[in-house]
């Protein structure tokens, strides 16, 4: 079993596409296209895995493209173990171009009441060994939004420390169950804690139930908000390439840091996030990080 828990209820297919340039209404030459297993808390495992972490991958996946995903975890070396459903995992495209990413996602197959018990079934008996559980990214149609505050509060009763990635009304409901740190990008700060100043809008978080509060705010960095002050570090200088794993590469730095017990040491912790988060921009596909490169960018940073 793994130290780090990472959780994908809404696992996909990735599909990029590398274009020159993406022009609306237009025919395109793709110029690379890969296809990879996928889903926010997918991507963090890749990323903790390639960097020698004891992580296990977890969610729901079905059908043949469920197969897909969980064949191409095997062969690229990060353990997993999904509960089956029986409706086709969801597909994403992603056209690559001019350094930045657009995005089509699936909404997923139906999951039903059973196959969701069969999944927690497998989730606690997973968090029996865990340290941190990394809850990422959107639910499938048929789970309902408190799923990730059920999760938060089963993980943390069993002794595991929680870092939440969700949007909406999910994202809310699972603040209330008091995860160690909340891990929204601007966008969805607004949408859960209303407009303003990020900080401002991080705090109302934390009186809503969670103990810490990282902001992804893409070139211009991250922001820390905790009961005892705030953080906020960013990269040395914009890098091109594709930004769409950007936010799991953070999560997956800020997963490592919850294995350290006690108080989070919260500069080096964001500055290790940027250039985490970085490395993962200049990989052509996300959840990919080049050791070498992270390295490199620690440095700067």
């Amino acid at each position: 079993m793994g130290e780090i828990v990472t959780v994908t209820l809404n696992a996909a297919l990735d599909v990029t596409y590398e274009v020159e340039a993406l022009v609306p209404n237009a025919t395109h030459r793709v110029t690379a296209v890969h296809h990879r297993a996928g889903g926010k808390g997918v991507n963090v495992a890749r990323v903790l895995a390639t960097l020698g972490a004891e992580v296990v991958a977890t969610g729901l996946a079905g059908g043949s493209t469920g197969a897909r995903i969980t064949a191409d975890l095997a062969t690229a070396g990060v353990p997993a173990r999904f509960a089956p459903v029986a409706g086709d995992s969801r597909r994403t495209v992603t056209v690559v171009a001019d350094g930045d990413a657009t995005i089509f996602n699936e909404p997923g197959p139906v999951v039903s009441p059973k196959e969701w018990r069969e999944f927690c079934a497998l989730f606690w008996e997973l968090c029996r060994d865990a340290r941190v559980v990394v809850l990422s990214g959107s639910l499938p149609p048929g789970i309902v939004p408190g799923a990730y505050a059920e999760l938060v509060t089963g993980a943390r009763a069993l002794g595991a420390r929680v870092l939440l990635d969700a949007d909406g009304e999910a994202l809310g409901l699972g603040v209330a169950a008091g995860p160690e740190i909340v891990k929204p990008n601007a966008a969805e700060l607004e949408r859960v804690a209303g407009p303003g100043p990020a900080e401002q809008a991080a705090s109302r978080l934390l009186g809503a139930g969670a103990a810490a509060v990282v902001v992804s705010r893409g070139a211009d960095g991250l922001l820390a908000v905790t009961p005892g002050g705030s953080w906020s570090a960013r990269p040395s200088r914009r890098l091109p390439g594709n930004p769409t794993g950007a936010g799991d590469a953070v999560a997956a730095a800020l997963a490592r840091a919850l294995l350290h017990p006690g108080p989070i040491d919260w500069s080096p912790v964001l500055a290790d996030a940027v250039a985490l988060s970085a490395a993962a921009v200049l990989s052509p596909v996300a959840g990919t990080v080049d050791p070498a490169v992270y390295l490199a960018l620690s440095q700067e940073t």
